[in-house]
């Protein structure tokens, strides 16, 4: 099964652009040359625990984080094409040489996987403060206890552009 049109072209040009805290868009940034990565805990992501709800790319979106154990937090992400599942993300939040790594592996409806068997996008912390956390490609906003900001980093014909993901908590 292929994914939806729009999805897929949208979210791998999005991992292309996960390699490099200068600003690339209005809310994401990209290390300048030579700068270090910061240094994070899994503590710094805490307010992404919890099962949230909202749109991205104009459809209905879920997204729910682990709380840390073992070292990492694994989060899911469900995208909506109308009523039916449109993707899937599996994720894995690490602490790699002393700073965050967003690993994520994309899914079909049918949970066939976007990336080879060994592959994965890896988003690298290039900045963060007590309610963000920004990655090479995403920066993701706590507004307050219940909403979420993401903003994901885009490239089309057009240049690049981000994509704006509202997360509101679920009871």
């Amino acid at each position: 099964m292929k994914a939806p049109g729009r999805v897929l072209p949208t979210l791998l040009l999005a991992s292309v652009l996960a390699s490099a805290a200068e600003p690339r868009t209005e809310h994401t940034f990209a290390l300048s040359d030579g700068e270090k990565r910061p240094a994070a805990t899994l503590a710094d992501a805490r307010f992404l625990i919890g099962s949230w709800a909202g749109t991205a790319f104009g459809e209905k979106m879920e997204e729910s984080w682990s709380a840390p154990t073992g070292g990492s937090m694994v989060g899911t992400f469900k995208l909506f094409d109308g009523d039916e599942p449109a993707m899937y993300e599996l994720m894995l939040l690490t602490v790699e040489d002393g700073t965050l790594s967003l690993k994520v592996k994309h899914f079909n409806a049918d949970f066939t996987a976007w990336e080879d068997k060994a592959d994965y996008v890896n988003f690298k912390l290039v900045k963060l403060s007590a309610n963000e956390l920004h990655f090479g490609g995403i920066s993701f906003y706590k507004r307050d206890d219940d909403h979420l900001d993401g903003y994901i980093v885009m490239r089309n014909k057009d240049g690049v552009t981000e994509q704006h993901l509202a997360y509101k908590r679920e009871e």
